[in-house]
């Protein structure tokens, strides 16, 4: 998600996140479908993009999602999630874009760590929407203005391949590839500890951290949405290891959440997994994570069904520099550590 330079009590630089409306139903206003209920409390949101929030599970009633024709009860809380206010246009920006691929209908690129992928609340230059409106006359539309052509998005520290629609035709095809989760996307992580296993899967609910609101969080059953991300060791690399990861849902921060939850967060994260650092026995290891800049996050792999060709297209993309400059020191510094 973006970031707003909003800092925690740590000093980390905190990430952005939807806004969190939150109601509690009175006594005369209990009975109600909860998508008729909220459609008037929320007068500025259609009672269509309150259904979907619902279907989304960005809708949560006494923590617990429901369906819309729920009804709703006195003393009910209802917390909803919703996108952050966003700006009317998006300015276009001579910054620079590596297009892994393009035709008539969509192009993939590669998006560098640091960047934000679209406009909004506290951040209105310098993103990847800014960058494609520069490069790219008649970009598609669909849904808000301030998003034109993105399909999907990645955290601001993430880096790796996206795909934008060009038409509007093609950005309905491509959303629809991605509700029904048929589009693939790989990760390369590098997280702190030897996971024990070769392959693994963490399904855990992911919602608003109970304490930490600016923050996500794994949640008990029955409570925050559904997630899946399964994963896969590539390397062991002295206190470290190398996954290809899967993500099956989108949940906001779903793979740096998931993974410090079972003890292993993402090398650099410093909002989830800050407190494990001290894993990291090796001085020389530990100030270089701490210099990173940056999360071990990368989307390497991506693959989908062209809009109109129906063709499967599979991308991939190589580590940033400074990603392979780390995992260099790692393997040197467990290569040094082996008994001679």
């Amino acid at each position: 998600m973006m970031d707003t330079g909003t800092s925690d009590p740590k000093g980390s630089v905190m990430e952005r996140l939807p806004e969190m409306r939150t109601v509690q139903v009175s006594a005369p206003e209990a009975g109600q479908r909860l998508d008729v209920y909220l459609t008037r409390v929320l007068a500025e949101v259609s009672r269509t993009r309150i259904r979907a929030l619902i279907e989304e599970q960005a809708v949560l009633v006494n923590d617990r999602p429901a369906k819309p024709s729920y009804k709703v009860r006195a003393g009910d809380r209802i917390e909803v999630e919703l996108p952050p206010p966003p700006v009317l246009t998006v300015h276009p920006e001579p910054i620079p874009l590596t297009i892994v691929y393009e035709d008539d209908d969509l192009l993939v690129v590669e998006k560098p760590a640091g960047m934000v992928v679209h406009p909004g609340a506290g951040v209105s230059r310098g993103t990847l929407a800014n960058a494609l409106c520069f490069h790219i006359q008649g970009l598609s539309a669909r849904g808000e203005t301030i998003r034109p052509g993105i399909v999907h998005r990645l955290d601001r520290e993430t880096s790796g391949l996206l795909v934008v629609a060009k038409t509007t035709g093609a950005h309905d095809a491509l959303a629809e590839q991605f509700s029904r989760r048929e589009v693939q996307k790989f990760y390369l992580a590098l997280v702190i500890g030897r996971m024990a296993e070769r392959e693994g899967r963490i399904a855990a609910p992911i919602g608003r951290h109970p304490t930490h609101r600016t923050m996500m969080a794994v949640r008990p059953d029955g409570h925050g949405r559904e997630a899946l991300t399964l994963y896969r060791v590539r390397e062991w690399i002295g206190d470290f290891s190398l996954l290809e990861v899967e993500p099956r849902t989108g949940r906001t921060h779903q793979i740096r959440v998931h993974l410090t939850s079972i003890g292993h967060p993402v090398v650099g994260d410093a909002v989830y997994g800050r407190a494990l650092w001290t894993k990291v026995k090796d001085p020389a290891l530990r100030h270089a994570m701490m210099h990173l800049g940056r999360h071990f996050l990368h989307a390497y792999r991506l693959r989908f069904r062209h809009p109109r060709s129906e063709e499967m297209l599979d991308f991939t993309s190589p580590l940033p520099e400074e990603l392979e400059a780390f995992l260099a020191l790692a393997r040197e510094r467990a290569e040094s550590e082996k008994p001679r």
